[in-house]
């Protein structure tokens, strides 16, 4: 099991995530403010897409359901005054999309899932 702290419209939430049959699920979510009843599993299918630096999400290019082609821009992230393009590592259509614009991310975290053309 891994904890994950998440950061969105300001309000902080620690989640609990651990594997089940392949897929991660969301077992445990806590507010910094009171605690919230269990999550619901939620289990997004694909391939994960990957940061391949550190730096600031400058601009989401894609949302959820869009079809993207291999190679596409997904999201561009600045690092270091250069904007980089993460792409989709293969065909298929966005299923979730893990980060906003102005999110901050770490080289090798996932950014979104792309579920494979079928």
């Amino acid at each position: 099991m891994k904890t994950y702290i998440i950061k969105v419209n300001n309000k902080t939430y620690e989640v609990e995530v651990e594997e089940k049959n392949g897929a991660a699920v969301a077992t445990k979510i806590i507010t910094s403010d009171e605690p919230v009843k269990s999550a619901e599993p939620v289990v997004k299918d694909g391939k994960a897409v990957k940061s391949g630096a550190t730096g600031k999400i400058w601009k989401v290019v894609k949302k959820e359901g869009d079809a993207v082609s291999k190679g596409e821009a997904i999201v561009i992230l600045e690092s270091m005054k250069m904007e980089i393009p993460v792409v989709a590592p293969e065909a298929g259509t966005i299923s979730c999309i893990l980060v906003g614009e102005g999110d901050s991310v770490e080289a090798g975290q996932d950014i979104a899932m792309v579920a494979p053309e079928q």
